[in-house]
């Protein structure tokens, strides 16, 4: 593993150890620096760093993408991520702050866990200052504005239409 990589809590579970572990090897493997890797999957650098040490579980399609780039397995990974995500801590207990009070939820809560071959996604309700990959919000830019810009010419349509008919 990379000497620059932080040690993991010791309070992490094994299986969440184990497979942050490998997420590293796997990152390692591309050569890639955390900004590249984010320009490759449409995760940004933070994330990254967040998911690397195990401050966050990562989203399945996340893992799938970094198996992408490093040309590995996403099934074996997915498989791994599965196991891990069931049993990830909340992050309250892992960054040294009060841990969650007992019976709080799942400890994997943000994470929706799916049968194998399906997509999975984040939670919808975002922890306060996280934000969209970059790609994604493009693309949700440019969408918005073909929606506008085919909204708008249809209304000047109209108003021409409305305007021949009234002659």
């Amino acid at each position: 593993m990379s000497a620059a990589w932080q040690p993991l809590p010791e309070a992490l579970p094994p299986e969440v150890r184990h497979f942050v572990e490998q997420l590293r090897l796997l990152k390692d493997r591309t050569g890639l620096s955390l900004i590249a890797l984010g320009e490759e999957t449409a995760y940004s650098k933070s994330s990254w760093q967040r998911y690397l040490n195990a401050r966050q579980p990562p989203p399945r399609q996340a893992v799938a993408a970094l198996c992408r780039v490093a040309g590995a397995d996403s099934e074996r990974y997915c498989a791994r991520w599965e196991l891990a995500v069931r049993v990830w801590p909340r992050g309250a207990a892992l960054s040294g702050a009060r841990s969650a009070p007992e019976g709080a939820g799942p400890p994997a809560a943000g994470v929706v866990l799916s049968k194998q071959g399906e997509g999975v996604a984040p939670a919808p309700a975002r922890p306060r200052g996280s934000r969209r990959p970059s790609r994604a919000r493009s693309a949700w830019t440019w969408r918005s504005t073909v929606g506008v810009t085919a909204f708008l010419v249809l209304m000047v349509l109209f108003e021409g239409l409305m305007r021949f008919l009234m002659r």
